[in-house]
Order: C-alpha cells, then structure tokens, then sequence
C-alpha cells in the first residue's frame, strides 16, 4: 500500500490542523493505520492509532484530549484532527500501515508493527 500525508503547515499556539493520509494500493481497510512524529533531533515517537474497524483507538498521553484520529475506509483515507496546538507538538508527521495487528481490534504503538509509511509532512507551531 502507498501513503500519502498531506495538510500540514505553520499554525499559531492553540490552532488547529488536519493532516489526511490517502492510501493506494492494496486493500487500505484491512490494515491499522498510525500517526507518528519525528522532532529534530529526536526519536520518531507514536502520536495516535486506529483499527482497521475504526472502533479501537489509542492515542500518545501527550496528545489526549487534543487529538483526534479517524478513518473513512469508502474513501481510503485516514485522519488526524490536532486541536489546541502546541510549539512541542512541531515535528515531522508520519501516517503508517500496520501489518502486525492487521484484521483486529489491537493498535500498534511500536514502529516495527508498521511496515508501510508515507512521506512525512511538517507540522510548525510558532507565533
């Protein structure tokens, strides 16, 4: 499957944004989808995960609350709604694939579950 991210941008302190993450290829629905971030100088780390279902979702503690994570399989898209933004959420963000749990309820926080990823898109959050 081929990810593509997309809706980042520069956004100010408390705004908001909508990253998207389209999939082509192989059969989206099947698959866990997964939000990660990647900050200069930092380890790539797991922002918010969501079932192949839609049902079950799991999110990093710095982000509950403020995020939101969803998924339309018709348009085989998944979503990360960011609310109340803040300069520490500034990173890059990558939507992934998760083979691991694929066809269940379990969402993959470790990175090794997912095995196909998209480009990245910058995420700035500076006044």
């Amino acid at each position: 499957v081929q990810l593509q991210a997309s809706g980042g941008g520069l956004v100010q302190p408390g705004g908001s944004l909508k990253l998207s993450c389209g999939a082509s290829g192989r059969t989206f629905s099947r698959y866990g989808m997964g939000w990660f971030r990647q900050a200069p100088g930092k380890e790539r780390e797991f922002v918010s995960g969501i079932s192949w279902s839609g049902v079950s979702t799991r999110y990093a503690d710095s982000v509950k609350g403020r995020f939101t994570i969803s998924r339309d399989n018709a348009k085989n898209t998944v979503y990360l709604q960011m609310n109340s933004l803040k300069p520490e959420d500034t990173a890059i963000y990558y939507c992934a694939a998760d083979e691991l749990f694929s066809g269940t309820e379990v969402v993959g926080t470790a990175p090794i579950a997912y095995v196909h990823w998209g480009q990245g898109t910058q995420v700035t959050v500076s006044s």
